[in-house]
């Protein structure tokens, strides 16, 4: 298992935003970097860009401009990728799932810039934008995509892993929801032994959270009345 502390200066080279300011320095000497400023407002303000970005509905809004009516009285009524490709049409699909991993991914690079503890707030205030947007009632989607880019942020390699596991779990038994359930499970285990202890925690608490997200399909597949999706053309 890794014992390394997390870096807060990991991914900051390229940061501009205003949160650094000109008097806080690694030190005395003219010309040191200035730190990303440290303050009781930075978790807020990571929770509260998290949040924001998770909100966005990208499968509500693009299933909208293709004149696919509203998603969310389609199919199992989830804002999600897979939901949008029960409409039939497989890029606007293929895009809600890029939006989707876009903004879990942007979330915590963009925190990252005001330390590693704003990232990890920003990874999993996304989520919950996602599965709790304000703007749909606190309807949102599942979070399984958004959590692929968070986890592509926070620790790539389990972010492979998920992605790998998801994939061979629907080949096999063609359930999108059992894939995720799959997929979650084994991002927590793998990040125990590759990531940080308090990086750890935060996937698994993500993986919790879309668990139980997942709860009325995991009754409709204890029942057997859970939908497959397919994997041949139509």
């Amino acid at each position: 298992m890794s014992t390394a502390a997390p870096s807060s200066k990991r991914g900051t080279k390229w940061c501009r935003f205003p949160l650094t300011h000109p008097t806080l320095r690694t030190g005395s000497r003219e010309g040191s970097t200035p730190r990303a400023w440290e303050g009781e407002g930075i978790p807020l303000l990571a929770a509260i860009l998290g949040y924001l970005l998770g909100s966005i509905p990208s499968g509500l809004l693009l299933t909208r401009l293709a004149g696919l009516g509203d998603i969310r009285r389609i199919g199992s009524g989830n804002i999600g990728a897979t939901n949008v490709l029960r409409t039939g049409n497989k890029r606007a699909a293929a895009l809600t799932l890029a939006l989707d991993l876009a903004k879990g991914w942007a979330a915590v690079v963009i925190a990252r810039c005001w330390g590693e503890e704003a990232a990890l707030v920003a990874a999993g205030s996304v989520i919950i934008g996602h599965m709790f947007p304000v703007w749909l009632g606190f309807r949102g989607g599942k979070g399984v995509a958004t959590a692929l880019g968070v986890l592509i942020a926070l620790a790539w390699p389990v972010a492979l892993l998920g992605a790998l596991v998801w994939l061979a779990t629907v080949v096999i038994f063609r359930y999108s929801s059992l894939a995720a359930l799959v997929a979650a499970v084994a991002s927590a285990v793998l990040a125990r032994f590759v990531v940080d202890g308090l990086t750890a925690a935060v996937i698994a608490g993500i993986a919790l959270l879309i668990i139980l997200r997942h709860h009325a399909n995991i009754r409709r597949l204890i029942a057997g009345s859970e939908s497959r999706i397919s994997l041949t053309k139509s």
